[in-house]
């Protein structure tokens, strides 16, 4: 048999998505940063070079001289002041109108900052099923690739918002979110069209690009303010977007019946690993008029533990995520640049993680060394239960900043595992509706991206006793979701999953062999395929 030369286009298929998560968080965190060096800086903040205003600042005379050393390294790079610095298009701007430039920065308080952080998720909520319905309607290729690519293009828009007023920033932000909800939902539709089921918890890390994007983007962001403004940070948001976007439209189709560069060993492994015929795609294509089983899918209880898990999973993640560059800078008076470091490299160890976890359950499943449940439980336990210990560690942190950075290192890792436990768990449920189903669980799991804000607004941010409190809320959401996706998750394929209409015999044989671990040799031509490295995405 002539092997396939070259990428598959599962490969590249991974590496746009990677790219295209990357580029979705890059919208969500850009604010998150960003919002550090806008703000106005107390008049005690400094004290000559040194920054003193932050939780755990020590006199000069109680301090070692490496400390001081330390913070009067970085104490500049906060400094709101623009000489040396490149001017942006909008300081250009505000200059030529006779504007206020704000070069001392804006005068939002605590609770206005927190409604700016929060506004991304206040309507993220309602696109997370219309994402998967659309997904379905349209393909994934339009509804991704147009719902981060529009979102980019907003951040465009966002420095003259916020020289206008916070509140114009607020409802940017608000339709940002309301437009990038879309993109999760629909993504979970291509893995059910492309990804054989012993190969999906691999695919599922291509979503864990999010993190690399918020690990590569948060040092970035950070040297981007500290050596310009932070108004490129947004700049550099829209054009890396568009680049994407283009490479997105011409490399991805929504099937491998639809892409006319795969090889055809390649469509003939993923058709038959997916049970698809060409009289069962026919019969496939029709699905997109029948009507959704609503009712099975709300009253499911499997779904409803893994939302469970994904609910605590996302608590603690977007309180990481969102909060950590505050509470470096507020608690430890980090700079900008070690600020953005030290917020970033979490979530390039949660990528990795997942990634390593990811090829371990791939391979507990396929030599039947524990079951899909058992794998799936797994991966929540960690996600969730183990991640809650360790933020619980940091809540009792105080001042010891390296503590502080370990364990706020470790509870991102581990959260990981989601793409290998409730993530993976929704597509084993349910192949067909598996978008509509990422669309509910965000729908519900998105909360926590605006409430954990506006809980840190109320608290306060400054004192060591504000954060103490801020993190054990999130340990304790993390430690019950944990413990009951332990005790009820359930990754079977649901009955709801094959309608009445279309349940003929070859299909339903096609999808008992996509459960099974993928250890029945079909052809000849299949083992060689796998042998070959090339085509499987574990070759990415």
């Amino acid at each position: 048999m002539a092997k396939e030369e070259g990428i598959s286009a599962r490969t590249t298929l991974w590496y746009l998505v990677f790219v295209g998560f990357a580029v979705n968080y890059m919208i969500r965190i850009n604010a998150n940063i960003t919002i550090v060096a806008m703000i106005k800086q107390s008049e005690t903040e400094f004290i000559g070079e040194v920054k003193v205003d932050y939780a755990c600042y020590v006199p000069t005379g109680n301090s070692s001289s490496a400390e001081i050393a330390t913070v009067d390294q970085g104490s500049q790079s906060l400094l709101r002041s623009r000489e040396g610095r490149i001017i942006s298009p909008e300081q250009l701007l505000l200059a030529l109108f006779n504007l206020d430039p704000q070069k001392e920065g804006f005068h939002w308080d605590e609770y206005q900052q927190g409604l700016i952080l929060g506004a991304f998720y206040w309507l993220h909520w309602i696109t997370q099923i219309p994402g998967g319905i659309l997904a379905r309607r349209y393909g994934t290729k339009l509804v991704f690739g147009a719902s981060n690519v529009i979102g980019c293009w907003m951040c465009f828009l966002m420095p003259i918002a916020s020289y206008w007023d916070y509140r114009v920033l607020v409802i940017l932000r608000v339709l940002q979110g309301l437009v990038c909800g879309l993109a999760w939902p629909a993504m979970h539709h291509m893995a059910g069209q492309w990804i054989p089921p012993n190969e999906r918890s691999k695919f599922v890390t291509a979503y864990l690009g999010s993190s690399v994007g918020v690990a590569l983007n948060f040092p970035l962001f950070g040297y981007i303010i500290a050596w310009s403004s932070w108004e490129y940070v947004f700049h550099f948001c829209g054009i890396f977007g568009t680049v994407w976007y283009v490479a997105w439209l011409y490399f991805v189709y929504d099937s491998p019946a639809e892409h006319p560069r795969i090889h055809p060993n390649e469509r003939k492994y993923i058709e038959s690993s997916l049970g698809i015929t060409e009289q069962s795609a026919g019969r496939r294509d029709l699905q997109n008029g029948q009507r959704t089983p609503w009712r099975s899918i709300i009253l499911s209880k499997a779904m409803w533990i893994t939302v469970i898990a994904q609910w605590g999973g996302i608590w603690g993640l977007f309180t990481l995520m969102t909060q950590a560059p505050t509470y470096f800078n507020n608690v430890h008076g980090w700079n900008i640049e070690m600020t953005g470091l030290l917020s970033g490299i979490p979530h390039l160890c949660r990528m990795l993680f997942a990634y390593v976890f990811s090829i371990v359950g791939d391979h507990l499943l396929k030599h039947e060394l524990m079951s899909r449940t058992g794998v799936r439980k797994m991966g929540g336990t960690l996600c969730c239960l183990v991640n809650g210990i360790f933020v619980f560690v940091l809540a009792c942190s105080g001042c010891n900043s390296f503590m502080a950075t370990i364990f706020l290192t470790l509870a991102t890792t581990v959260h990981g595992a989601v793409s290998t436990g409730p993530l993976a768990n929704l597509v084993d449920m349910s192949p067909r509706y598996a978008g509509i189903l990422l669309g509910f669980s965000g729908m519900i799991t998105v909360v926590p991206g605006f409430i954990s804000p506006i809980i840190v607004g109320m608290l306060g941010n400054h004192t060591v006793e504000q954060w103490r409190i801020i993190f054990l809320i999130s340990s304790g959401m993390l430690v019950i979701c944990g413990l009951l996706y332990m005790a009820f998750a359930d990754s079977t394929q649901q009955p709801w999953n094959s309608c009445e209409e279309i349940s003929t015999a070859d299909e339903l044989e096609g999808f008992k062999t996509s459960n099974l671990d993928g250890n029945r040799n079909e052809s000849k031509e299949q083992l060689e395929l796998d042998s070959s490295g090339v085509v499987r995405l574990s070759s990415v």
